[in-house]
């Protein structure tokens, strides 16, 4: 409102009025999914193994699946399952957490890209308990190492 503007009852009315009480960031009930063809895209670099045919690098992207990534159409359904609002599917294991101390091998690995609009970039190990459950949460779009 202008400066100096009154209300009804002659107040003065605040420069900036509160936004109508309905508007808030979309909940996934009732609201289209947005468009993300050109965003859902990641690069997904694999090491350790002990398979040529899961070591490497692969493309993914979604909506439509598509891309060099042996699973793309089943890690996009996974990923699309992950995801939810206000929530980072990628993040890390918390700091602090208490992991069992099980090593289930040298196999890493790096997710970079985009996914629902949010940049990636997530590294993945199999050093303890809590990072290995990580990893097979991630399964099908990390391969599954048969630990």
């Amino acid at each position: 409102a202008p400066a100096g503007q009154r209300g009804p009852a002659g107040q003065p009315v605040p420069a900036t009025q509160p936004g109508p009480v309905g508007h808030r960031p979309p909940t996934g009930q009732g609201v289209p999914a947005p468009d993300l063809s050109s965003v859902d895209h990641l690069t997904l670099t694999v090491r350790g193994t002990g398979s040529a045919a899961t070591d490497g690098t692969f493309e993914l992207y979604c909506h439509p699946a598509r891309g060099n990534h042996p699973q793309a159409k089943k890690a996009c359904k996974k990923l699309d399952g992950m995801t939810r609002w206000g929530r980072d599917p990628f993040a890390p294991v918390p700091q602090g957490v208490n992991c069992t101390m099980i090593y289930g091998g040298p196999a890493t690995a790096h997710v970079s890209g985009t996914w629902a609009g949010r940049p990636v970039n997530a590294d993945f190990r199999r050093t303890n308990g809590c990072e290995i459950s990580r990893w097979s949460t991630f399964e099908p779009l990390l391969p599954s190492t048969g630990s």
